[in-house]
């Protein structure tokens, strides 16, 4: 079974970047063959870090094409959706019937959402969940960045809706202290990359890995969801 994940929440500044990223590269440091695809064209993070990515300019529409035609050759097809995008997404699985693409090629879509402690972004998961029902699997990244602190996400009728209805799980991207993501960013690196270059202390390196070894767990407990399936 071939899948389909995409990284997507229509609010700016949850982490769908960060995460897309990191996920790359645990895709990398665990051998799992896959095609990355960036569709930023102001920001370009993923392929910024990321150089062997696809891009896919969203604004001619129908380069959206392209992830089906990636997932022809691939069995695991990883997109970093821009902000403000979820409509653009919704509109062209409604025209080429998402559910029978899929079926025909023998794939699953998940979403995988990142959240924060604004109510924005946990709107934004509720519109993906009401638009999209069981027609996916559904990952959501409680991603820590600026707040610990998920009360709206914990108390919201969606995550009850993910749970009990829809199959939906749950993972955690904690905080990265904020001098490691600025240096990351002047320099360009992955962490893979930065736990080797002398820019980096002994501690900082450390630091690195040890937050790289939380999220790879994160992401092995939903793997069944991440990964395509034997």
């Amino acid at each position: 079974m071939k899948r389909l994940d995409l990284i997507l929440n229509g609010k700016g500044g949850v982490g769908k970047s960060f995460f897309a990223v990191s996920f790359v590269q645990y895709l990398k440091d665990k051998g799992i063959a896959h095609v990355a695809i960036d569709s930023d064209n102001e920001n370009s993070t993923l392929k910024r870090f990321q150089p062997n990515s696809q891009f896919l300019d969203l604004e001619k529409r129908r380069e959206l094409d392209g992830i089906f035609r990636a997932l022809e050759k691939a069995n695991l097809v990883v997109m970093d959706c821009r902000a403000a995008s979820t409509d653009l997404f919704t509109d062209f699985f409604a025209e080429i019937d998402l559910s029978a693409v899929l079926s025909a090629m023998s794939a699953s879509l998940t979403l995988i959402m990142p959240v924060n402690h604004e109510s924005d972004s946990v709107d934004q998961v509720q519109r993906l969940a009401d638009q999209f029902g069981k027609k996916c699997n559904y990952v959501v990244v409680r991603n820590a960045a600026h707040s610990d602190s998920f009360t709206i996400f914990e108390t919201s009728e969606v995550r009850a809706q993910l749970k009990d209805k829809l199959g939906g799980r749950e993972i955690a991207m904690s905080r990265l202290q904020d001098w490691l993501v600025e240096a990351l960013n002047a320099e360009n690196l992955t962490i893979e990359a930065a736990v080797k270059h002398p820019a980096f202390s002994l501690l900082d390196r450390q630091r690195l890995q040890t937050w790289q070894r939380k999220l790879y767990a994160e992401i092995e407990s939903a793997a069944d969801l991440l990964l395509p399936t034997k």
